[in-house]
């Protein structure tokens, strides 16, 4: 395998504060939260109230009606999301359609519209279900329905790993690109879970954050008293390329592709390995891979859900790597701001270490109140820093065991 350069020359963002990638970073910026109690069906009756929906879309405004009408909500918002990195990247048309692929991360793909669709046909509300249910709810779908869209026929893969869907997608695409498979790949998160039933089996493991009557406090990472993730949803988006496609063609890139990895911790199926390990030999791995020292990561965009075991966690594992609180490190969790995005939150969050390395600016982890002595980080507490930064990683950690981790870095080409 000739490993290639890999660049990021376009972004784009559905998220629970913003649709669109400048609406998404102002608010993340300005510690903007996006839970709220659930407003899409009846919460009297679950233990669980809250999410962060995404607000103000309007699906058919921004999707033609022949695909529109085949598209689950998550593959909705990946659709969006993609249609914004391709336009950013300049790369709706493409002059070879079999040297583009498409890569797709989902956790639980359709599960929320096949859900809904079983609690309709139980109550008499629906009487018979259409052709169009089963290609709604698979998670390739996405990735079909932009191929067809767009004309695309180089590789298309759909990721699931649970949480780290999305980082994992980033790290397919890496691989595709440097086997010389494509030369651009559009990555692609779509996730939309919301549903009773799916609320109800969260909560029941004890998952799920119970401030329901205090939704903007309610994800709190790294805090003494968070009590669970809140759930999220929402698209993200980016293209990769080659950096000798990239110039070929005439466009700059946001970030170079330096690092990733993926390891299984093996423990359980949805706690985390309690020492960490396998979360810091991720992490190890991506540094070995960039070619970097753990000094030279300014910012760390942690995985970070607010579950009281899997924060205290993954911060064993970030000290295993980097040392006890290093001056030089900042994290943050942006999940206080977005809840779990779940698949679409490793490519979400890829877009605010690119904005963080683009700016100075590090997003901040809001409600962080009380600290943690298990949790003893140097976290952007709160409010936006400034931080001159030229690496940046991003931790996914998945149920199952999955561990993903991201490095990019700002190089002299790259815009700003």
């Amino acid at each position: 395998m000739q490993e290639s350069s890999l660049v990021i020359t376009g972004m784009g963002a559905v998220t629970p504060i913003g649709t669109g990638t400048d609406a998404y970073w102002n608010s993340l910026v300005s510690g903007i939260c996006g839970i709220d109690t659930i407003t899409r069906f009846p919460v009297d009756d679950l233990p669980v109230h809250i999410a962060a929906e995404v607000k103000d879309f309007d699906a058919q405004k921004l999707i033609p009606h022949s695909l529109e009408r085949n598209m689950a909500l998550f593959a909705k918002y990946g659709y969006v999301a993609a249609r914004e990195a391709l336009k950013d990247a300049c790369l709706e048309e493409v002059d070879d359609p079999a040297r583009v692929g498409i890569v797709m991360g989902t956790a639980m793909d359709g599960m929320s519209t096949l859900a809904a669709t079983q609690a309709q046909l139980s109550t008499g509300s629906l009487h018979k279900v259409g052709p169009r249910l089963v290609p709604m709810v698979l998670g390739n779908m996405t990735a079909g329905i932009l191929a067809i869209d767009r004309g695309f026929h180089g590789p298309s893969i759909t990721v699931n790993t649970a949480c780290s869907s999305g980082g994992d997608a980033i790290m397919t695409a890496a691989m595709l690109l440097n086997f010389g498979e494509a030369d651009a790949i559009l990555v692609v998160g779509g996730e939309s879970i919301l549903s009773p039933v799916l609320i109800s089996s969260l909560a029941a493991a004890k998952a799920l954050s119970r401030r329901n009557d205090d939704p903007k406090a309610a994800s709190r990472p790294f805090d003494r008293d968070r009590d669970g993730f809140v759930i999220g949803e929402g698209g993200g988006a980016l293209v990769i390329e080659t950096e000798r496609h990239a110039k070929a063609r005439g466009v700059t890139s946001y970030a170079t592709l330096a690092g990733f990895a993926n390891t299984q911790d093996g423990y359980h199926i949805t706690a985390p390995d309690p020492h960490g390990a396998g979360a810091a030999k991720c992490m190890h791995l991506a540094l070995e891979r960039a070619g970097l020292a753990p000094s030279d990561i300014g910012y760390l965009n942690a995985h970070g859900t607010s579950t009281p075991m899997g924060d205290k966690v993954e911060t064993l594992a970030i000290d295993a790597v980097f040392g006890k609180s290093p001056d030089h490190l900042m994290v943050s969790s942006t999940k206080g701001a977005t809840g779990h995005m779940m698949g679409a939150g490793g490519i979400t969050e890829i877009i605010a270490c690119i904005k963080a390395l683009q700016t100075g600016i590090l997003p901040p982890n809001i409600n962080y109140h009380i600290p943690d002595p298990d949790c003893a980080l140097n976290i952007v507490a709160n409010t936006a820093c400034r931080a001159d930064i030229h690496a940046a990683m991003s931790n996914s950690l998945g149920f199952g065991g999955q561990n993903s981790s991201i490095i990019l870095t700002r190089e002299s080409g790259n815009r700003r």
